[in-house]
């Protein structure tokens, strides 16, 4: 039989971060997935022990896994002010883009849904603004 030589994926430098965009989005969001589907088991069971209604959990909670990526992210970028820049900026752009549809799904849908949209806002945004931005910011810090 032929041996295929593969590539580890997902790719991450001397340092330890992700190599490219694709990998950090596919990374978080396969924590954020993770995530939903735990959730969705553990309000399957809570619902047939009728501990509570079905649907009623935060879907926040889905960004466990994205948050530790982050926070793997953020140490192996090394030391400097224009990480926590950009860590800042990264969170504070998605936070807001995370509630802005967090609250617009609210209206029609229960909390396990509209917190997952908003996580998944979340980690979007944070994903594209950490890795983009701290590129650009060392590049320019030097």
């Amino acid at each position: 039989m032929a041996e295929i030589e593969s590539e580890r994926r997902p790719r991450r430098d001397a340092d330890g971060r992700l190599v490219t965009v694709g990998d950090l989005v596919g990374v978080a969001l396969a924590g954020w997935v993770t995530g939903i589907v735990v959730l969705l088991l553990f309000e399957g069971v809570m619902s047939l022990a009728r501990a509570f209604d079905f649907g009623s959990s935060s879907g926040w909670l889905a960004l466990i896994l994205p948050v530790w990526l982050f926070t793997e992210e953020f140490r192996a970028a090394g030391y400097g002010a224009y990480r926590i820049v950009v860590a800042a900026l990264a969170a504070g752009f998605g936070i807001a883009v995370g509630m802005t549809l967090a609250g617009l799904a609210a209206a029609s849908f229960p909390p396990l849904v509209s917190g997952a949209v908003g996580a998944l806002g979340l980690t979007v945004v944070y994903c594209l603004v950490w890795f983009y931005g701290l590129r650009w910011l060392s590049h320019r810090a030097g």
